[in-house]
């Protein structure tokens, strides 16, 4: 038979559902799931991995974070598996294309209006 160690062997480290009773984030990974199984997509298969984290592991990010990292990429479409909040420190947004599980109604409106 096979050695086991102490408690057995891990076979796999990721997480396969969430624990979350939100009922379209289970859609979501419903949709996820198929996409990553169907497809080839190392994308789906990222977005399957963070749809199904804790809160904790979905943290936000915040206005200025987000146009820091899609500097010089503006013909891209930013994803974000979390909640999108506003910084009254950022003057100046920027157009952005963000995809995103939750807005604060602050930062919808600054996107919206920056185009």
């Amino acid at each position: 038979g096979i050695d086991l160690k102490a408690g057995g062997r891990t076979t796999t480290r990721n997480k396969t559902e969430t624990k979350s009773t939100n009922l379209y984030l289970h859609l979501l990974i419903k949709l996820y799931r198929f996409l990553t199984r169907r497809t080839e997509s190392a994308f789906c298969k990222a977005v399957l991995r963070r749809l199904m984290m804790s809160k904790l592991a979905k943290a936000p990010l915040s206005i200025s974070r987000l146009a820091r990292h899609m500097k010089g990429k503006e013909d891209k479409i930013a994803v974000l598996v979390g909640t999108v909040t506003n910084d009254i420190r950022f003057l100046e947004v920027p157009a952005l294309k963000v995809c995103a599980i939750r807005f604060t109604e602050t930062a919808r409106a600054r996107i919206i209006k920056a185009g």
